[in-house]
């Protein structure tokens, strides 16, 4: 007789193998997940008590700011007159990309905005890329806010009482100074808002909205009497070179529209109302920007903008004769730029809350506070990092950093658009970008062409934040993802 050994293995009852690692790396989460754990934190819940007139405030808010008021004093010296050119360029890469934040917002309602949109279509190694660069998006930017908010407290300081705050504690190291410490005070005022709920919050930034507008409008009311035709003779004098420069550096403007997508998991109706917000918010910004960026360049001749982050101030005390107006807009300046400082400090922590829900970042930043609904470590622990870079880093440099992070994340949205309607075509879509995948390519390129046109210092700078962005994905994030716990949890071994 032969020896028949142990029965045959019945292989249909075998477990698949554990995926290999490039399988992990592009592993995506289902949309219906990562709309089913919406608001769901560690020790409770994000509370849904934003409406659309609020959404659209908090991406106004985010957006309308430091851009007009500070980062026009660096853009002019670049494009001359045709900063105006400039502003459209960087508002059309900004309108493109924001069709595509409106489509899956409207169809992935969470509050991790970009970096959900790309765990659900591109896969988790290029959802943390994103993520991480929102981190420098969003970080950065309140850094960079938190300075030009200083400079503008200095104009009011001097136009009420005369004094000034000493140079060695209102600027960075860099420039003369030793520590920046109005940056430093806004970043910690927006931290005890953020604190204290997302309504009372949204309810703050209304009301320095309203103010922010009133300010630009009233500039332009007044630097328009002093509008001199010859200061557009020479439109271009720096040519295309120069424009595409401005372009890629007044980008830093239109950072923040994608705000309101981060509050995704606390709007009371996010499908409908999101892409309302952010179409709307992007229409009202844009057409203040190219607005103020004219009258400005009429009443000023270009040259004179060199070495100046006031300039509005500047230019309506000019134009005036009289030092009031000129103190009257840095008051609306100081407060319109502390609700760039509170919404984008409220985006980064909601992006981190859902990173941290999906286990690539630790549990701790997504613990929520059962009372206020705020998650309060990751608030605090955000607004530090802020604060210390706004009181210790260069405007410049955080500006272009910005820029860069930015940029990259919105090129990931445009393709995330593409491949979601191949692969989802049936998903709900409350708001549908036009004319195909033509526009979403064209965001994408538009994207391309503004990164290309930054400096190579930045670039560096970047490449060295996405390798420690890596390193920290493959050290934490790669096993402790939920995803791999999932998986570990299917396979033979721990059955």
């Amino acid at each position: 007789m032969f020896d028949q050994g142990a029965p045959p293995q019945d292989r249909s009852q075998t477990a698949p193998p554990s995926p290999g690692v490039g399988a992990r790396l592009l592993r995506r989460k289902p949309v219906e997940r990562l709309v089913a754990e919406g608001g769901q934190g560690e020790g409770g819940s994000l509370r849904r008590s934003l409406g659309m007139w609020q959404l659209t405030m908090i991406s106004i808010g985010a957006t309308l700011g430091t851009g007009i008021f500070v980062v026009l004093g660096d853009a002019v010296p670049e494009a001359g007159p045709a900063v105006t050119l400039a502003f459209v360029i960087a508002g059309l890469t900004a309108l493109f990309s924001a069709l595509s934040y409106a489509e899956l917002a409207g169809s992935i309602p969470v509050a991790g905005s970009s970096y959900s949109y790309a765990y659900a279509t591109m896969g988790e190694l290029v959802a943390w890329v994103c993520g991480w660069c929102l981190v420098l998006e969003y970080g950065v930017s309140v850094a960079a806010v938190a300075v030009g908010w200083g400079e503008y407290l200095n104009e009011l300081l001097n136009g009420t009482i005369g004094v000034t705050i000493p140079a060695a504690l209102s600027s960075a190291p860099g420039e003369g100074g030793i520590i920046n410490l109005p940056a430093l005070i806004v970043v910690l005022l927006a931290m005890v808002f953020l604190l204290g709920g997302v309504r009372e919050s949204a309810r703050a930034n209304t009301i320095m909205v309203a103010v922010k507008i009133a300010a630009l409008v009233l500039f332009c009311a007044v630097g328009f009497t002093g509008f001199k035709s010859g200061n557009y003779a020479d439109f271009m004098p720096l040519g295309m070179a120069g424009v595409s420069a401005a372009g890629a550096t007044l980008f830093f403007s239109y950072i923040g529209f994608d705000a309101a997508s981060t509050a995704g998991e606390e709007a009371k109706n996010p499908k409908r109302d999101l892409p309302r917000a952010i179409m709307l918010s992007l229409i009202i910004v844009t057409a203040l920007y190219v607005l103020v960026a004219a009258v400005a360049v009429g009443a000023w001749n270009w040259t004179k903008f060199e070495g100046s982050n006031a300039s509005l101030a500047a230019i309506m005390s000019d134009v005036s004769g009289q030092s009031f107006w000129g103190t009257l807009l840095a008051l609306g300046a100081v407060i319109s730029i502390a609700s760039v400082v509170l919404t984008v400090l409220y985006g980064q922590t909601r992006i981190l809350f859902a990173m941290s829900r999906d286990g690539l970042v630790p549990k701790a930043l997504g613990r929520v506070h059962p009372k206020t609904g705020a998650p309060r470590l990751n608030t605090v622990i955000v607004s530090l990092f802020c604060g210390v870079l706004a009181a210790l880093i260069p405007l410049g440099k955080l500006v272009d950093a910005t820029s860069i992070g930015t940029l990259f994340a919105f090129a990931l949205v445009n393709i995330s658009v593409i491949i979601l309607r191949y692969r989802r075509p049936e998903l709900e879509r409350t708001f549908r970008v036009p004319f195909g995948p033509v526009l979403p390519v064209l965001g994408f390129l538009f994207c391309a062409y503004n990164m290309v046109s930054l400096d190579t210092v930045t670039w560096v700078v970047f490449g060295c934040w996405m390798a420690v962005g890596l390193v920290f994905y493959f050290v934490y994030g790669y096993r402790r993802s939920r995803l791999a716990t999932r998986e570990v949890l299917a396979t033979p071994e721990a059955k």
